[in-house]
């Protein structure tokens, strides 16, 4: 029979916080960050594609992905919130006779 001791187990008898206690705590926080910045990049990558593939003029396209490549994730949501909302506003205009 194998005994494994997991360093996030580990209890401390003067209720101080152990290194176990520590290492637990941090590796959960890298994981957050990690999966918050996963999800970032996929966000930022979804908008580029957008303003890419946008029926906007060029140097309009071109302002779009030079913010969105000095400000990432703020670029990308001022983008969805003002360049998509405007591209979505002549979309559903153009089918109108």
């Amino acid at each position: 029979m194998v005994n494994l001791v997991l360093l996030a187990q580990v209890a401390t008898d003067n209720g101080a916080a152990g290194a176990g206690d520590i290492l637990g705590s941090l590796l959960a926080l890298g994981i957050f960050f990690w999966v918050i910045g996963l999800a970032a990049t996929v966000f930022w990558l979804w908008m580029l594609v957008d303003v890419l593939v946008s029926n906007k003029p060029a140097t309009e396209k071109i302002l779009w992905v030079v913010v969105m490549l000095f400000l990432p994730v703020l670029g990308s949501i001022i983008y969805l919130a003002v360049g998509r909302a405007q591209r979505a506003d002549t979309m559903s205009g153009a089918g109108t006779v």
